[in-house]
């Protein structure tokens, strides 16, 4: 009897991926989701960066066996003609399998109970610290409390977006409204927009809003290209404020680190506050934004001075640092590409984007579990207390297929980072100036216009403090500062500064698939063990 299924050809399949025209294949049957998309619990993001592929492995990385019968009502009939497997994909696709049977997916452990206990006192000291202390010390000790408090709650709210950590979903809603919106000021809402985004798209330059930090940050030179952003709909410019910027950025980095919690406050405010956005439960959201901002101010209001006010903000601000730094160290330096992710190749993108951090087993609860970074985002519903348990497992899958498996100290991956950094900057001061010129000057004086105003301004600084401050004053300190205006004012006349000179380049195109891979190769790392 002839075969009556219908087939299409994967070139066929790729036609169906625009807004209004999502087709997608799993397990070699074809699935029409156009019209699901907008009410996709994990959002229109992962399913617009894959339409028109197989997404098998994304599928079940991302949902249990208890959602495959919710599958039938999307089918459209067809089947994958040219469907198949590759070998890494079937492995893949047996270990979620085991992992499924072991139980280990709902065996979360005490996390949960734990952190809320570390993070209810952690906010009880810091808030004793402020209204029953009189010291500074104290005081900053508390704003770093609260850092910690901060940091457990981001995981707790970060954990709760992958899996149901709570007892049913609508717990594990108010657990994430509670840790993140509450307690750190930071939308779930847009956390899980950007976040689906990252994980279906790890590590592509025009598609992960993770790598898109223009004009502040550029992890390869491929972002010098003007990219257009398909997350944000927007080009990526790299004009000369974000030259300038990326030409210094490894010596930025940490400093911007820690001033980084106040633009995650402005893109929830963007995003909550933005009515051309469908932001599932934007109410709650937003009410739970203005618990944060009620207590936080009230908070800060109790301590004694101005001074002391910035200085616990930025204390607290130093403390959460460390897991912004975390998450810049699990990709920055590692493999990037530009184009579309492809659903057939989830494993292998997900080893390339990702850097593991190692550490004792006695500093999980600081790291969050997010260390086993590829563990993380080859079994996001995975609970953080398996994620150890199971990276021998992917590391020997990794050597089998031949495929990375990148797991330094934190030490080591700090280096790693800075130098991807750097290694941008240096080829953003080439393409900036062939020839030697200081940077800070041109970014200053970009049109030729503003130098002699600046001269002028010097010179009368300048006599202000020698008529003040007479060379027989016994009080010198602000002569000495002469010598130093005149470096900074007039330096870039007499003394240029030679940034443009041919430096070698420490990227190392790498050909995969139809993509191109930009791999950071100075470090002298093995790409596995």
């Amino acid at each position: 009897m002839a075969d009556s299924k219908k087939y299409i050809s994967s070139e066929e399949l790729k036609s169906h991926n625009k807004a209004g025209d999502l087709w997608i294949s799993i397990q070699g049957k074809v699935y029409d989701v156009s019209d699901w998309a907008k009410d996709h619990p994990g959002g229109d993001i992962p399913l617009r960066a894959l339409a028109g592929q197989d997404v098998t492995d994304a599928f079940v990385a991302y949902h249990p066996g208890t959602t495959w019968h919710m599958l039938d009502k999307f089918f459209n009939g067809y089947y994958l003609k040219d469907f198949e497997v590759t070998e890494v994909s079937k492995d893949y696709r047996r270990l979620v399998n085991e992992f499924s049977k072991m139980g280990i997916f709902d065996k979360k452990g005490h996390v949960v109970i734990h952190s809320l206990i570390w993070i209810s006192i952690l906010m009880t000291l810091s808030l004793y610290g402020v209204i029953y202390s009189d010291s500074l010390f104290v005081h900053l000790g508390s704003g770093a409390l609260l850092g910690v408090a901060w940091i457990l709650s981001a995981y707790l709210g970060h954990d709760s977006g992958h899996y149901v950590i709570m007892s049913n979903k609508g717990f594990n809603k108010f657990a994430q409204i509670l840790t993140g919106n509450c307690l750190t000021g930071i939308s779930m809402a847009w956390w899980k927009w950007t976040h689906n985004a990252h994980h279906i798209s790890c590590n592509s330059l025009d598609y992960d809003p993770d790598l898109q930090h223009i004009p502040v940050f550029a992890v390869s030179s491929e972002l010098f290209h003007n990219l257009r952003s398909w997350f944000y709909g927007r080009e990526l410019t790299f004009d000369r404020i974000a030259r300038f910027f990326i030409s210094y950025q490894h010596w930025t980095f940490y400093p911007v680190m820690v001033v980084a919690r106040i633009n995650l406050y402005l893109q929830t405010f963007l995003l909550l506050f933005n009515p051309k956005r469908n932001v599932p439960h934007r109410v709650v959201n937003i009410l739970g934004i203005l618990v944060f901002w009620t207590w936080f101010p009230l908070l800060i209001s109790c301590l004694p001075s101005w001074q002391e006010r910035v200085l616990f903000v930025l204390a607290s601000f130093t403390v959460t640092s460390f897991q912004h730094i975390q998450f810049c160290l699990n990709h920055f330096a590692a493999n990037v590409y530009v184009g579309k992710p492809e659903g057939n190749d989830w494993f292998e993108k997900q080893t390339s984007g990702t850097i593991n951090i190692d550490c004792a087993s006695c500093m999980d609860w600081l790291f969050g579990g997010l260390q086993f970074q590829l563990e993380h985002h080859l079994f996001p519903r995975l609970p953080r207390c398996q994620l150890r348990k199971v990276a021998p497992i992917i590391r020997d899958l990794c050597k089998k297929h031949k495929l990375p498996y990148r797991s330094v100290s934190f030490w080591e991956a700090n280096v790693w980072t800075v130098r991807t950094l750097k290694d941008a900057a240096l080829q953003a001061r080439d393409l900036t100036n062939p020839a030697a010129k200081n940077l800070l000057w041109e970014a200053v004086n970009t049109h030729g216009v503003v130098s002699s105003k600046l001269v002028g301004m010097f010179a009368v600084i300048r006599f202000a403090i020698m008529r003040k401050f007479p060379k027989n004053d016994p009080i010198s300190g602000p002569q000495r500062l002469i010598p130093w205006l005149s470096k900074i004012c007039l330096g870039p006349y007499f003394i240029p500064v030679a940034l443009g000179k041919d430096r070698k380049q420490h990227r190392l195109k790498v050909g995969y698939g139809p993509m191109v891979m930009h791999q950071p190769v100075q470090f002298g790392r093995p790409q596995s063990d």
